[in-house]
């Protein structure tokens, strides 16, 4: 798989840390990033509508079979896992629950990190559950970047202490460093 990519997990608290990350990517950032939020099953995901109105950036719910492209944010659909296939495009699974929770930001992360390896870049924002922890080290193990939000800052610094304590690699960051390294990281 060439080029690159951006995974993003949040869970509680999660649109008020997506709110000052993903606005802040400019309209010309080349990098798909997929997303997925805890939201209840079997309720819209309004999310799609709140970020296409904040962003630069084309943001989309993410559809199965779906080639990855630069320039677009791509969430998860309620109930459905959201994987990324070897070649970089789209799956959706309405397998059992990870960690209570489908979409899984476990799920995203490691099939992520299979397919992207180094090329790959996680981040584990605010939640009240461990879920992101074994995938964002599944990406620090394939070599990719692996952020988190400073559990200490984070509204719900759960699922960030996690993160940090799996993966040896992450380290916590202000949501400034975050939007920062994701576009020093970009372009580089």
């Amino acid at each position: 798989m060439t080029g690159r990519a951006i995974v993003i997990g949040a869970s509680a608290g999660g649109v008020q840390a997506l709110s000052r990350i993903l606005p802040a990517l400019p309209a010309d950032f080349a990098v798909p990033v997929l997303v997925v939020a805890h939201i209840p099953p079997r309720k819209e995901n309004a999310l799609v509508q709140l970020f296409a109105a904040k962003c630069a950036l084309r943001v989309k719910e993410a559809e199965d079979k779906e080639m990855l492209a630069g320039g677009t944010v791509y969430f998860a659909p309620s109930d459905y896992h959201l994987m990324v296939e070897p070649g970089g495009s789209v799956a959706l699974s309405s397998e059992e629950p990870v960690n209570h929770s489908r979409p899984a930001i476990d799920v995203l992360f490691e099939t992520a990190a299979d397919a992207f390896g180094p090329n790959l870049a996680g981040v584990v924002l605010t939640g009240a559950n461990h879920d992101g922890a074994r995938g964002l080290k599944a990406i620090g193990d394939a070599g990719g970047i692996a952020m988190v939000e400073d559990p200490d800052t984070a509204e719900v610094g759960t699922m960030p202490a996690a993160a940090l304590a799996a993966c040896p690699a992450a380290r916590p960051m202000s949501f400034e460093q975050i939007i920062h390294q994701l576009q020093g990281w970009a372009i580089s």
